[in-house]
């Protein structure tokens, strides 16, 4: 057996969460292999939403093993809220939930440093979610973290360690805090923690494999946020790319099968940043309130723009995604006329390969496409589809070199159409 991967191949918020949850039925295994508590996946289903932040997505097919693997960076405060809310809803996750040992902590210092460095960026701030995210990959590489395993290890001595080198810091940028309460919580938060099954994921994961048992991996953010491939610096701290499976699982690039990309039939952004089809007028406001673009977790207000495909074609390369994923189809259901942006142009130079830096220079290049006008939300099969919506699906394969195998028309999971489907 093989690691199926699921990843976002544009700036994020694609809609994992709902394709992970639609995808589970053909898995034993779905785990989480990077990012940390400011990925929030939306799931809706029996007029229920749920959002998860660290939790793999599979938590709600029953009898599936869920794991957080050690790309993951875990807040214990936020894992319990988050964990505590799904056990008020009858999933019970102690039986279902591994957490890899390896998978670092965010400390309550790490949340302060967060919010003290982009104070101290003033202009330039990257506009993180605040929740320590970025300190505690920088502890990692730095091999000054703390890890989910330590608390079997010497915990108090690692933590008092740590904590003391973020004071230090945090006093250096005169930056004036109080964490009691919130170190209170988060010590409370930890003895959560141990009730959960404490792994060593590589090992597990491989035993799962050998024993035949199918393994999906979802990733967190999306391709343009990866820490070495994205929009830097504009980007999120860890790999957000299929390579990335391998380091925040333990598996080897040989065990990946089948690299699901999920795309949104436009583009959305969060936070600073280039973003080259932009859109600042009216059909700009109109997709982000037919699409509701805000922060599942944030409550943001998403950037919105057309769909680019230098940007798609160079994700869909570098992951080297099998199968595509079309999410929010629907939100384009109005439009008279669809744009896809080809190229872009630099210094009056048409370039469709994506370049080292997009930032103010760059003049999207559009193709225009009839709208399909029509309300997609109520259909259950490809035979269904407009013929203009056909059109723009066998535009989009053709740019892309790869199958738009499943199309999302709504957010619960029964408005999903898989395409390519065999009698």
């Amino acid at each position: 057996m093989k690691v199926d991967v699921l990843l976002g191949l544009q700036w994020g918020d694609e809609g994992k969460g709902k394709v992970v949850d639609v995808l589970t039925p053909n898995y034993d295994v779905v785990t989480r292999f990077q990012g940390g508590p400011n990925a929030g996946h939306t799931l809706e289903f029996n007029g229920e939403k749920y959002v998860l932040r660290s939790i793999p997505s599979g938590i709600f097919q029953g009898g599936k093993v869920n794991v957080i693997g050690n790309g993951v960076v875990l807040d214990p405060l936020l894992f319990k809220q988050e964990a505590e809310a799904l056990a008020a809803s009858g999933h019970d996750l102690t039986k279902q939930l591994y957490i890899s040992k390896k998978a670092h902590l965010i400390l309550p210092t790490h949340r302060i440093l967060d919010a003290a460095y982009e104070a101290a960026k003033g202009s330039g701030k990257i506009g993180t979610t605040g929740k320590g995210i970025g300190p505690t990959y920088t502890d990692k590489v730095s091999r000054n973290g703390v890890r989910v395993g330590d608390l079997l290890y010497n915990f108090e001595e690692k933590y008092a360690a740590a904590k003391g080198r973020h004071e230090s810091i945090l006093r250096s940028l005169n930056y004036e805090y109080d964490i009691k309460e919130l170190e209170a919580q988060w010590f409370e938060a930890l003895e959560y923690l141990k009730q959960f099954k404490l792994i060593d994921s590589e090992h597990v994961i491989n035993n799962f494999l050998k024993e035949g048992k199918s393994v999906l991996a979802e990733g967190a953010q999306g391709t343009m946020l990866d820490i070495d491939f994205g929009s830097y610096p504009f980007v999120t701290s860890s790999n957000t790319i299929c390579a990335g499976c391998c380091t925040g699982l333990g598996v080897s690039p040989r065990n990946i099968g089948d690299v699901y990309g999920i795309f949104k039939a436009y583009c959305t952004r969060v936070g600073s940043g280039p973003f080259p089809t932009e859109l600042f007028d009216n059909t700009g406001d109109m997709i982000c309130e037919l699409g509701h673009e805000f922060g599942s977790v944030t409550g943001r207000k998403r950037r919105c723009g057309w769909i680019d495909l230098v940007a798609l074609k160079y994700a869909v390369m570098i992951n080297g995604v099998s199968q595509l994923i079309m999410m929010k189809s629907d939100v384009l259901d109005t439009f008279d006329t669809i744009k896809a942006c080809v190229a872009y142009k630099i210094n009056g130079e048409e370039v469709t390969e994506f370049p080292y830096e997009i930032e103010g220079t760059v003049e999207p290049v559009y193709v225009e496409l009839p709208g399909w006008k029509t309300d997609m939300t109520k259909m259950q099969s490809e035979d269904e589809f407009p013929e203009e919506f056909n059109a723009y699906l066998s535009f989009l394969e053709e740019e892309l070199g790869v199958p738009v195998k499943i199309v999302s028309v709504g957010p619960d999971r029964e408005q999903t159409i898989v395409r390519y489907t065999e009698d």
